[in-house]
């Protein structure tokens, strides 16, 4: 009857009426329905119809389509109709997809996706970057559930690393003593315990890299200062020092993920109060006090100085000497950060907690010991607090309903990216599984799953722009008014009491998370300015308020900053920060820097750093602050400006256009 059909792309290809009977017997069976025969019979009445319409002339596949959907109706198949609607729904999503993702390629291939800052522009991290767009589009369509998928594109939530959905975890505080003492293999052969300290730091940086290409987050060593010090025992401070020169030059230049960016590495130390102990970390402060080949700040590793009493303190203290240190160097290079063992929520466990630049946090544990090592985040994902109070329109019991109802969505995304990464197998993670890194998988083998490991990981749920939420629900953020510091707390206290239920009922790792967002900070605020229009201090920036933080061009001073943002810490178990942002690096003044670290313990914070600008001119090797286009005294226009993004160093360069927006609207705290 017909000789021809259009294909969607301007194609005209033989007419084949099968393909319509196939169409209707499988949307039949899939609502238990007809037989072939009725399929045949519903055919011939679509063929009827097309003749009548068309006359002879061409038509299209949609067309086609759109009187199966006519005479499945009319037939009185509404089941059948439904099923058939759903399954050609899905199939245009498809379709848009793939041409979607030609159109991300295209763009890629011209420059490199800034979501995440620590991504080169070079030809290996655009072939990750066209992988990645290809991993993002098959997960949302085939993959994740539609109720699920719909909400991340919509922006009710947002799948972090979604690209790595059903491949791998987030991140891992690695066990560095195990790996230097027994020794590991990287695939090519097994590499034996070091002897010398500049061996053991080669092998620890090639450890980081290793189980970087293993993972899509973070890697730390939750003990350094301890599990380096038996290789510097019976050394001088001179080969000490190169050592730990040698490992930061190393971080800094060598690549993971088939080159397109170093590890994103973390470094905990502090507490350990032994002399091989304190001769590690004086010499590390002193490397990256000295910085790269010619003077650069380093970027890696981020350096995480745990904070104790009677520890390191306080004079007198054993480490004092080294938290002085400490706080000349990140006066200098704003690392290192500092992480507060003292504070309500950390204290019980001594100086056992250990963060990652990102600010994560793994410490207790529903399925077995609470420690730190071997342990990491699994996954998370953030709820868009400022359109849950956008669509509540002030009323706060609505408030909390849609809240809550966002948060149980979060909750079970999480558990079924859970159920697919827990069907990974140990050959899957040849690295991180396979030496055997993680809790529980000394009895693994190859072909076992990695479910038996992973229960000891954290699922996480974040959140970002309080100060948003705040605006939209009582026109005022937590920095301008009491009441919305009193909300603030009470709606981020709400939900961690939702995420503690929801570990209790799953059974698993259930943590929440103050999001560390990078890419999504302009994400969630162009998609709800598209959806509710410019809204005075919700929807009218570039970019949403990193999770509980004091909006970044709010004036406020230093010590009110850290007084309003340090009873969210201890809601956040899943991992928090807080930052002083300084005008320019305070070299001379090491003793106000001591009073805002003082200041964050006192305020119960967990975690917390200063930020300034650092500025260098690789022209002529110029350090300060540069806020020309070119050097004031070279006048070369290579200027490497290196700033603070997500708990990571990074070049300004690499950032994306909302950081950029924010990093412009960053005022000092006086």
């Amino acid at each position: 009857m017909f000789k021809t059909i259009q294909k969607r792309d301007g194609r005209e290809v033989a007419f084949d009426e099968t393909k319509i009977t196939d169409a209707v017997f499988k949307a039949a069976r899939a609502v238990g329905g007809e037989d072939r025969q009725t399929a045949m019979e519903l055919t011939i009445e679509v063929l009827k119809l097309l003749k009548k319409k068309y006359n002879g002339n061409l038509f299209g596949v949609e067309d086609v389509q759109d009187i199966v959907e006519k005479v499945l109706i009319e037939a009185g198949h509404a089941r059948t109709a439904k099923a058939y609607i759903l399954y050609r729904d899905k199939r245009t999503r498809m379709r848009d997809a793939k041409g979607e993702l030609m159109d991300a390629v295209e763009e890629i291939l011209e420059e490199t996706n800034r979501e995440n800052a620590n991504i080169s522009n070079s030809p290996s991290a655009k072939m990750l970057q066209i992988a990645s767009a290809a991993s993002k589009k098959y997960y949302l369509t085939r993959l994740i559930p539609e109720e699920i998928s719909q909400a991340h594109l919509r922006g009710d939530i947002h799948i972090h690393d979604l690209d790595f959905y059903g491949k791998t975890l987030t991140c891992l505080q690695i066990p560095l003593n195990k790996l230097l003492s027994e020794g590991f293999n990287t695939g090519h052969g097994y590499i034996r315990p070091p002897k010398r300290p500049i061996s053991a730091t080669s092998l620890a940086a090639i450890i980081l890299q290793s189980s970087q290409n293993d993972m899509h987050g973070g890697q730390s060593f939750a003990f350094f200062d301890r599990d380096i010090a038996p290789f510097v025992e019976d050394v001088s401070d001179h080969e000490t020092y190169q050592a730990m020169e040698a490992l930061i030059h190393n971080l800094n230049s060598m690549h993971s993920r088939a080159g397109a960016q170093v590890p994103f590495s973390s470094l905990n130390v502090g507490t350990e109060t032994s002399e091989s102990a304190r001769r590690v970390v004086k010499n590390l402060l002193l490397a990256y006090d000295a910085g790269l080949g010619n003077g650069e700040n380093p970027i890696f590793p981020n350096i995480i100085f745990r904070v104790k009493e009677g520890i390191n303190l306080d004079p007198g203290d054993p480490n004092y000497d080294l938290f002085k240190l400490a706080i000349q160097v990140a006066s200098k290079r704003l690392n290192p950060t500092f992480s507060f063992m003292d504070s309500s929520f950390n204290r019980e466990w001594g100086t056992e907690v250990s963060y990652m630049g990102c600010r994560t946090r793994v410490m207790a544990n529903n399925r077995g010991p609470a420690v730190t090592d071997r342990r990491g985040n699994l996954s998370f994902t953030t709820i868009n607090l400022p359109r849950v109070a956008i669509k509540a329109e002030r009323d706060l019991a609505d408030f909390y309903r849609k809240l809550s109802d966002v948060l149980d969505l979060a909750f079970r995304q999480l558990y079924h990216r859970y159920g697919v990464q827990s069907q990974l197998k140990v050959k899957d993670m040849p690295f991180i599984m396979g030496q055997k890194l993680y809790l529980d998988s000394e009895n693994l083998g190859p072909e076992d799953t990695i479910e038996e490991a992973i229960k000891h990981g954290t699922l996480s749920v974040g959140f970002i722009g309080l100060a948003e939420a705040l605006t939209a629900l009582t026109g005022r953020h937590h920095g301008q008014d009491e009441e919305s510091q009193a909300l603030g707390q009470e709606i981020v206290g709400f939900m961690f009491k939702k995420i503690n239920e929801a570990a209790e009922e799953y059974n698993l790792n259930y943590t929440f998370l103050a999001t560390p967002a990078e890419g999504l900070s302009g994400r969630f605020v162009k998609l709800d300015r598209r959806e509710f229009g410019l809204i005075p201090g919700v929807t009218t920036k570039d970019y949403y308020t990193n999770s509980f933080h004091i909006p970044v061009d709010f004036p406020i001073s230093s010590f009110d900053k850290i007084s309003l943002e340090g009873p969210y810490h201890k809601f956040c178990n899943a991992g928090h920060i807080s930052y002083v942002e300084m005008s320019s690096p305070p070299l001379k003044n090491p003793d106000a820097v001591e009073a805002i670290i003082r200041h964050m313990r006192d305020s119960d914070m967990g975690y917390g750093g200063i930020n300034y600008p650092v500025d260098f001119c690789t022209n002529c090797n110029l350090t300060g602050v540069i806020n020309e286009n070119t050097c004031p005294r070279c006048g070369s226009f290579n200027i490497r400006r290196v700033r603070r993004i997500t708990g990571y160093l990074s070049t300004t360069d690499r950032f994306n256009d909302s950081k950029l927006f924010e990093l412009k609207d960053r005022v000092p705290h006086i």
